[in-house]
């Protein structure tokens, strides 16, 4: 692993800022790592490093003065599969979209592109959606720090790309933890906007709040760079706005630590299993070394996931409901159920799923004026054997359905808040324990600010990018 792979992405923007580096030679080392790291993880299944020569090329040919390519300047992004990129294939881990090649990129890539980033691979997604980053077109990612582990999803491939080297920067999204549980389970870091903060791909349903971007990287630092690049205003997307907000990069150090900080294992109603709790109890140390007074009350999120199931399998329904009739047999099952769930359910159901969520958004309002920070488990168990579906089963409750064992993240998702995952210690498997920070409506620069304080205090960020791990073998 070159010098170059392991600095952060800051630094490689800065040297490509100074034309130290240029985005073509920065591309290439990272084509070369690329093509034999990512053998074992299959975070990025599909690659375009030609095409992305091609726009490097020009990057430097039409902005000859480095300093003037943009605010990552010419640095290679990975895009995850769910979104578009001009002249490449977006699938969405599906055999219905084997073939399809976008014409366009969309909003969210057109901001990055704008900005400097140059995509050069497609990241590994669940079909459709899910909390585990598997399909039949390209197989399982693997978690890099034991390759027989799940990555989590649907962000997973973008997690584990950053882990294992293969990516700076990378793209994700988030309904339900898609972004949050895969940075968990790669000790890697990734935001949950507030919505509207970060323009979407031309949305289906474009008052919808609770699909959003997200950006992902290898620290806070990275992250808040990768948010600047990618916030915007698009015509297509209602929840945006004209107006951008000072730089959450240059923000990161003007805000004071955290003064009251609230933790729930569980939000009062999910299963954890208890090592989780463990870990993550433990390491609120870290906040209270920051001076905070770290207390153990939770708004209510009574509920909250009945209600969650009900929105997402309307939102399910509404976005996917037409493919049944014709392709049914070539859909996941669980996707399947969970559009026929979203055709089937009553109004009622939907109308106390709405209630649910307006109370509970005052309530966390509520909750923010006397809290700066609410912390949460980002999973509520160890990486799993990537052989498996899902979890069946966390601390001895059943899950009934396929994403039952996201609820810790899915639930969050109905606040509105921003959200920011980051590892906070390692299992007895030596897999890392990830904790979801959750800030105020709109209060990202706080967040992250206060996010970057507690991983500098934690310091498993100067571990990563690390060479992908096959788990020990006992001997006798």
């Amino acid at each position: 692993m070159s010098d170059l792979i392991q600095k952060p992405a800051r630094e490689v923007v800065r040297l490509l800022r100074e034309g130290t580096e240029t985005p073509t030679s920065v591309l290439e080392a990272l084509r070369r790592y690329v093509a034999d790291a990512d053998r074992q993880v299959n975070s990025l299944p599909i690659q375009f490093f030609d095409a992305a020569a091609e726009r490097a090329a020009r990057l430097e040919a039409e902005v000859p003065d480095p300093a003037g390519r943009g605010l990552l300047a010419g640095l290679p992004v990975a895009v995850k599969d769910y979104n578009d990129v001009a002249g490449q294939r977006t699938t969405h881990g599906s055999p219905l979209f084997a073939d399809h090649v976008a014409t366009r990129s969309d909003a969210m890539v057109s901001v990055l592109e704008n900005n400097g980033g140059i995509p050069y691979a497609k990241s590994n997604v669940p079909e459709f959606a899910g909390g585990h980053t598997y399909n039949t077109l390209f197989g399982p990612s693997r978690n890099p720090w034991n390759l027989d582990r799940s990555v989590g999803g649907s962000s997973g491939g973008s997690a584990a790309a950053l882990a294992s080297g293969s990516a700076w920067l990378a793209t994700g999204n988030d309904l339900g933890g898609s972004l949050r549980t895969p940075s968990g389970y790669n000790a890697t870091v990734g935001l949950r906007p507030t919505p509207g903060r970060i323009p979407r791909r031309r949305p289906a349903i474009p008052f919808d709040p609770l699909w959003v971007e997200g950006p992902m990287a290898r620290d806070v630092g990275d992250v808040a760079l990768m948010l600047d690049a990618m916030v915007g205003h698009d015509l297509h997307d209602p929840l945006t706005k004209p107006e951008q907000p000072r730089s959450f990069l240059e923000r990161l150090t003007t805000f004071d630590p955290p003064a009251r900080v609230g933790f729930s294992p569980d939000l009062g109603c999910l299963p954890v299993e208890p090592a989780m709790r463990r870990v993550c109890g433990d390491a609120m140390k870290h906040f209270d070394a920051l001076g905070a007074d770290v207390v153990t009350d939770c708004p209510d999120f009574t509920g909250a996931y009945d209600a969650f199931q009900a929105l997402r399998s309307h939102l399910v329904a509404a976005v996917h409901g037409g493919l049944l009739a014709e392709h049914r047999g070539a859909i996941k099952p669980d996707i399947v159920w969970n559009i026929e769930r979203g055709l089937t359910q009553s109004t009622e159901t939907l109308l106390s799923a709405e209630r649910v969520r307006g109370q509970l958004f005052h309530e966390i309002a509520d909750y923010f004026e006397t809290h700066d920070l609410l912390v949460i488990p980002s999973a509520p168990l160890d990486p799993f054997p990537v052989e498996w579906t899902y979890p069946e089963r966390i601390d001895g409750v059943e899950s009934r359905t396929y994403i039952d064992w996201i609820a810790i993240t899915f639930c969050v998702s109905l606040t509105g808040c921003p959200v920011v995952a980051l590892p906070c210690g390692f299992s007895d498997a030596g897999l890392p324990v990830g904790l979801q920070l959750v800030g105020a409506p709109g209060q990202e620069a706080r967040l992250l600010a206060h996010a970057q304080m507690f991983e500098s205090s934690v310091g498993i960020a100067a571990s990563l990018p690390i060479v992908p791990r096959r788990p020990k073998v006992a001997t006798s």
